[in-house]
């Protein structure tokens, strides 16, 4: 997986198409990340000790990898990922531009 924690992202497929976001956390085993404001889910939470009052709660739900593009830094449109070795390192690097992430 491309996407790392901490990536600007922008959404290509789904009911949030389109919008921009910071990935939050990302889980490689399951192929999903979680991006800043971006599908926001609604979940009924039963009163608890930690929160007496309950109600309901909204969080970001994790998104499928496959949905999300990295976002270029130099044009700021959506990219896709390369790898090059840069004075022996391994980096990634926006396959638009060139630049690295």
């Amino acid at each position: 997986m491309q996407i790392k924690t901490g990536d600007k992202v922008v959404i290509i497929s789904g009911k949030d198409k389109g919008k921009e976001g910071v990935v939050l956390s990302a889980n490689p085993s399951k192929n999903k990340v979680v991006v800043e404001g971006v599908n926001v889910v609604k979940k009924h939470v039963r009163p608890s000790q930690m929160n007496p009052d309950g109600g309901i709660v909204e969080f970001e739900a994790p998104i499928h990898a496959s949905n999300v593009m990295i976002v270029d830094p130099k044009s700021g449109k959506p990219t896709r990922v390369g790898y090059k070795f840069v004075d022996g390192k391994k980096v990634r690097f926006a396959k638009k531009s060139g630049e690295v992430l």
